[in-house]
C-alpha cells in the first residue's frame, strides 16, 4: 500500500529515487526498500515524504487518517506495517531455513553413500588374489 502510492507519487512528481532521496537526506537505497515494501520510514520522515511530495501523509499510506498532524495516528499505522513486514520476513526466514536444512541432509547422504560405496567397492576390488593349482600327470594317483 505505502511503497505502491510512494513510487506512484514520486513517479508523478517526475522524481528518480535519487532526487527524493536526496530531498529527504536518506540514500537512493533507503527509498528503494520503502518502494519494494522491505521497510517502512518513520513518522518524521514520513511527514517529510508528504511535503516533498506535496500530498498528505494519509494519502501516502493509503489509509483514512483524518488529521494529519496527529502523529499518533500515523505512528499507529507505521507499526501496522512493520509488523506485517516483520511477519512476511519471519516466513521467509522459516523457508529458507527449512530449505537448507533439507539440503543440508541431501548433502550428508550423499556423502556417506559416496564413503561406504568407495568402502564396498574397495573390499571387492583388493580381494583380487587368484591361486592357481598346477598338476602334473606323473604325480596323480589313480584308483581302480
Amino acid at each position: 500500500m505505502f511503497n505502491e502510492n510512494l513510487k506512484t507519487m514520486r513517479k508523478a512528481k517526475g522524481y528518480t529515487q535519487e532526487e527524493l532521496a536526496i530531498k529527504l537526506n536518506v540514500v537512493r537505497q533507503t527509498v528503494s526498500k520503502w518502494e519494494k515494501g522491505l521497510s517502512v520510514p518513520d513518522a518524521d520522515v514520513l511527514s517529510k515524504i508528504a511535503e516533498v511530495l506535496d500530498t498528505k501523509v494519509s494519502v501516502l499510506l493509503g489509509g483514512t487518517i483524518t488529521d494529519e498532524v496527529d502523529k499518533d495516528a500515523v505512528a499507529e499505522q507505521l507499526a501496522k506495517i512493520s509488523e506485517q513486514l516483520a511477519i512476511k520476513n519471519r516466513r521467509s526466514k522459516k523457508i529458507w531455513k527449512v530449505v537448507g536444512i533439507i539440503l543440508l541432509v541431501i548433502v550428508l547422504f550423499n556423502i556417506l553413500l559416496a564413503i561406504f560405496g568407495m568402502s564396498v567397492f574397495e573390499s571387492f576390488s583388493t580381494d583380487s588374489s587368484t591361486t592357481v593349482i598346477e598338476i602334473n600327470e606323473d604325480d596323480m594317483i589313480y584308483k581302480e
